[in-house]
């Protein structure tokens, strides 16, 4: 189980809409939803791993200290959700150093793990892994194999595998194999579009076919359907954004109840623990 810590203002629907100059004079509603989530997480007996903006840190401590404290994983989302892929090697080093360095100073554990914004690594940045490796994390939870607009490696592998000779590890968005493609199954847009009966058997099907643990991911805006509405977004982009935004938290709940849930460290202790090359 693992969460994207960025408030809406700042997510890549709206990215061409919502400047980055207004992100500080903007009231952030990541606190709220964030208290909603841990108390979901709490009454479910759930673990997971936070994604955490560097931004975010910097400005809601109190968040990051809350996560620790829960017993969660901290992880990395890098500092300011730049896409990886529209950085240089020496902009991303210092975005993700910046981040990894707040993060934790703040919380006073290790951070080990990174999730590029927008899963935006794959062939254009592969320079991007040994970066993150040089950096001190451990693993990345950055490559989706499927075909979208935004991001997508369709031809990446669908488990783990170390994507450099160095030590990191990937650890990839859970997908399901049918006709041939790649089928997304690990939340989002895609968690809030499907039925959820539809979500829980392709995640089930991915469980006993693969004899493997799925990713699930999910923001904490999604949790906010009294967020403002940003009407001078595209309607793809609204409509990304905010499909069945209100039901959110009861399939959460649900999806809480019908699987069992950990933190990525934990999770994959196994697969992390193994020497490079093998």
């Amino acid at each position: 189980m693992t969460v994207d810590v960025e408030d809406y203002f700042q997510v890549q629907a709206f990215a061409g809409v919502i400047d980055r100059s207004t992100w500080d004079s903007t009231p952030c509603r990541v606190e709220a939803n964030m208290d909603r989530i841990l108390a979901a997480f709490d009454r479910a007996g759930v673990h997971a791993t936070f994604f955490t903006l560097g931004w975010i840190a910097d400005r809601h401590p109190g968040v990051v200290r809350a996560i620790v404290s829960a017993g969660h994983e901290l992880a990395s989302h890098g500092y300011g959700h730049a896409r990886a892929d529209g950085q240089t090697p020496d902009a991303f080093r210092d975005d993700v150093r910046r981040a990894k360095r707040v993060l934790e100073d703040l919380g006073g554990v290790p951070v080990a793990g990174y999730r590029a914004p927008t899963f935006s690594i794959g062939p254009r940045n592969p320079w991007a892994f040994d970066v993150l490796a040089e950096e001190g994390y451990r693993y990345s939870s950055s490559i989706y194999p499927v075909r979208h607009d935004l991001y997508g490696v369709p031809d990446a592998p669908r488990f783990p595998y170390r994507p450099a000779a160095g030590p990191l590890m990937e650890l990839p968005m859970t997908t399901v194999r049918l006709g041939g493609r790649n089928l997304p199954c690990a939340g989002g847009g895609y968690f809030r579009l499907m039925p959820y009966p539809l979500f829980r058997a392709l995640l089930r099907r991915f469980n006993r076919a693969e004899s493997a643990p799925g990713v699930f991911y999910f923001h904490p805006w999604e949790v906010d359907p009294g967020q403002p509405r940003v009407a001078a977004a595209s309607r793809m982009a609204r409509f990304r954004h905010y499909v069945n935004i209100g039901a959110m938290p009861g399939r959460l709940e649900r999806l809480l109840r019908d699987f069992a849930w950990d933190r990525m460290d934990r999770v994959f202790a196994p697969v992390l623990a193994r020497p490079s090359g093998v």
